[in-house]
């Protein structure tokens, strides 16, 4: 097996990650582009136990043995990768059976797909997100022209009813206006974005000192600021309250307490909704609970979806509408002791 010279420089021509794993999972062989992909060097793969690479992988060593034992071969998308170093990865994972010399071996060829993934699933999402709103709109507007009448008829019966009697059309007066108020939650704030020259770190910190006067579970909050950011033009009154939002679910997806991290970075040469920025401003909300569930993780920002027992859905919808407002966008990475949101704000005019 890759043998002859020339087939060794073919391979070593790949972008694609290529490594041999023997019946112990250890590394056997691997090309150029593994040291690239993985971020490692050539001492550092050589031998090594392939799982042992890995903070975590989706893609388990079970897996991989049972592939030994069955000779069957399998890909998996979108596996979730986190590095001995923290780096996070997306790859594409082809698993071959060898058998051509006893034992039998696997060739894995390992794909790294984040950007192309990120761009397609925040066009995507864009797209859904802009449908959904939408759609709430025109479910808005059906829900409260009959809500309005029915509110006015109620007010109108009740002066013509007894004490006992009016406790009735106080229900339904209260009940209209409880759904008003849920319409108009969905639908999110009308006024358009206020932009001015401000700061992220001060929003950052009035959003800590809002969340640690409420904070049952003792989180622990910490900061890990770029002071290079500067002022730049965004609503900090959107921010706040979008920050907030994702702040809080941080909280209380800590139940038993834990951590929070606010983060800042610039990002250089970004691309917020198919467009290209020089200089973008991206604040993370990292915490260390138990992750988003896989299930609803593709349609977190869709109003009405929620992980929580008792939730809304409504605080990542509205977040993902107030920060879409001001050009940006909001994304999500999670795993089991990880989950961290993302808020990219553009601090540069897009390039032509």
């Amino acid at each position: 097996m890759l043998q002859h010279p020339v087939a060794h420089t073919l391979v070593d021509q790949l972008t694609t990650a290529v490594l041999l794993l023997n019946q112990q999972l250890q590394i056997s062989y691997f090309n150029t582009a593994s040291c690239a992909v993985l971020g490692l060097g050539e001492k550092r793969l050589s031998q090594q136990y392939f799982p042992g690479l890995f903070q975590h992988l989706d893609l388990k060593a079970s897996h991989l043995h049972n592939a030994l034992q069955s000779r069957q071969a399998f890909s998996v998308s979108d596996v979730q990768a986190v590095l001995a170093d923290g780096r996070h990865l997306l790859l594409d994972i082809a698993v071959t059976v060898v058998v051509e010399h006893a034992p039998a071996q696997l060739l894995l060829e390992l794909r790294q797909v984040d950007q192309q993934r990120k761009i397609s699933m925040e066009s995507l999402q864009q797209h859904q997100h802009l449908a959904a709103r939408e759609l709430i709109r025109g479910l808005a507007h059906e829900i409260k022209n009959p809500l309005g009448g029915l509110r006015g008829a109620a007010q109108l019966l009740e002066e013509s009813l007894d004490e006992e009697q009016k406790e009735y059309t106080q229900l339904i007066i209260a009940q209209a206006d409880r759904l008003r108020n849920l319409v108009d939650r969905l639908l999110g704030p009308y006024r358009p974005p206020q932009l001015a020259l401000c700061n992220l770190h001060q929003v950052a910190e009035q959003v800590l000192q809002l969340a640690k006067m409420d904070n049952p579970a003792q989180v622990y909050f910490q900061r890990d600021y770029d002071p290079s950011i500067p002022d730049f033009l965004f609503d900090p009154e959107l921010l706040e309250q979008a920050l907030l939002n994702i702040v809080r679910n941080a909280q209380q997806a800590l139940t038993d307490g834990g951590q929070v991290c606010l983060q800042s970075r610039i990002l250089h040469q970004h691309t917020l909704h198919g467009k290209r920025y020089k200089l973008v401003a991206c604040i993370k909300v990292i915490d260390n609970g138990p992750g988003i569930p896989s299930a609803i993780r593709d349609t977190l920002f869709y109003p009405m979806v929620s992980g929580k027992a008792g939730g809304t859905g409504l605080g990542l919808s509205i977040a993902q509408t107030l920060i879409h407002q001001q050009r940006g966008w909001i994304d999500c990475e999670s795993w089991p002791g990880h989950t961290a949101f993302m808020i990219y704000l553009p601090i540069s005019d897009c390039e032509d």
